[in-house]
């Protein structure tokens, strides 16, 4: 299926429902699953939401989790410390191509029973459920944050809540900082001290009902196209001023590309500055919020801005290689002079784009979601589109909102 794209009218405007955060919602499944029953309102509809959702009641023994990254560590931790239980967890071919091994390490550490049942290091994993005595283990910080959520997340389970010691620096701190705040909003204490992270056993009382924010990695798709609109004006709602989320930075980082950010007490409104001075260069360290780097990428690309990204590490081990795949997609479009590495991607200003391109997803929700703005600007195709449905199943349906025609 490819979805061609295009969009005549500059001026956009509308009121749109991104729904939950996936990583927000995720996380809270987690703790509801491992504590008690409370209500989640706003949950993500997200396919690795769904996913989750279903793994969590699943009673066979094999848990395929297709794509979804986030449900393969975060059931990891679950169901190696549910005694007299008995799983596989398994996924798609990519999956099975991303490393686990360090959370299988720090779980074994712990006392967890957890084989490999083919390659060494990746799923499909087979786990045999015990008790957790063990409370203090040490892991690398500088490769997935998801391995330190899920182990955080853990420690509420566990009598004497958990310790964590990280080595070689934190990698993506936000989502690590966002797990703090869930697991605290349910009411136990999280000490984080430098590279020291320690979840404390306590008998607070829990929030009985917890809102789940729309996401902002969802929203930074309309900051780009707003970005290349004439004049734009988008209400987006259940955001807050206030976020848990690290990927809320896209409003400070859109202010310098020519999008302001109005909060309102439970929505915001996004609106094209016309008199903005774009910069002739932007350079970020993306360590913190990786997820933006297409978007950011794609934004500088359109608007003929040279682009400097780095703390990058991360996406070379996400639903395909990142990194790679932009390169691609960019030369496609006449970008003749893209330059890579594990961590950073650069490419200078002012260039031509081809129109009429066929973007290649490469099985990558944001792959889709970020190209898919430059519509605004040219006409573009999008491969397999149904593949936002990872992240945000409802995006095509919010574009032909703003006017977008997809056929």
């Amino acid at each position: 299926m490819i979805y061609h794209l295009s969009k005549n009218n500059k001026t956009i405007n509308g009121v749109l429902e991104i729904g939950g955060s996936k990583s927000e919602s995720n996380r809270l499944l987690m703790l509801r699953k491992y504590l008690s029953d409370f209500k989640i309102t706003n949950l993500s509809k997200s396919d690795d939401t769904k996913i989750l959702i279903d793994a969590l009641i699943n009673t066979n023994k094999i848990i395929d989790v297709h794509h979804a990254g986030t449900a393969m560590r975060f059931l990891l931790s679950y169901y190696a410390s549910k005694p007299n239980s008995e799983v596989t967890l398994t996924g798609s071919a990519r999956m099975k191509s991303r490393p686990i091994s360090i959370l299988v390490n720090a779980l074994r550490d712990l006392g967890a029973n957890i084989e490999y049942k083919e390659k060494e290091g990746y799923p499909p994993i087979k786990i045999t459920g015990k008790k957790i005595i063990s409370n203090q283990v040490s892991l690398p910080g500088n490769v997935s944050s998801q391995y330190i959520s899920s182990l955080m997340m853990l420690g509420v389970k566990l009598d004497n809540g958990i310790k964590l010691n990280l080595e070689g620096g934190i990698t993506s701190k936000p989502y690590i900082l966002m797990t703090k705040k869930l697991i605290e909003k349910i009411g136990y204490n999280v000490i984080i001290n430098n590279d020291q992270i320690e979840v404390l056993v306590n008998n607070k009382s829990l929030d009985k009902i917890v809102e789940v924010e729309s996401d902002w990695s969802s929203a930074s798709y309309f900051y780009s196209i707003v970005a290349f609109s004439k004049d734009a004006k988008i209400t987006l709602k259940t955001f807050k001023r206030n976020s848990i989320q690290g990927d809320s930075i896209i409003s400070e980082i859109y202010q310098k590309l020519g999008v302001e950010t109005r909060y309102e007490k439970d929505y915001i409104i996004i609106s094209k500055n016309k008199i903005a001075n774009l910069p002739k260069r932007l350079k970020l360290n993306l360590s913190d919020s990786p997820d933006l780097a297409q978007t950011i990428a794609v934004t500088c690309l359109g608007l003929g801005i040279e682009c400097e990204l780095s703390g990058l590490h991360t996406l070379k081990i996400k639903e395909t290689d990142r990194i790679e795949a932009l390169k691609k997609e960019f030369i496609k479009l006449g970008v003749d002079n893209i330059k890579t590495s594990d961590n950073t991607i650069y490419f200078k200003g002012d260039q031509q784009l081809n129109n009429n391109i066929k973007i290649g997803t490469h099985q990558d929700h944001r792959m889709a979601l970020s190209f898919a703005t430059l519509a605004v600007i040219i006409d573009i195709s999008i491969e397999s589109p149904n593949v936002v449905s990872k992240s945000f199943p409802n995006y095509w349906k919010n574009l032909k909102t703003l006017g977008f025609k997809i056929n």
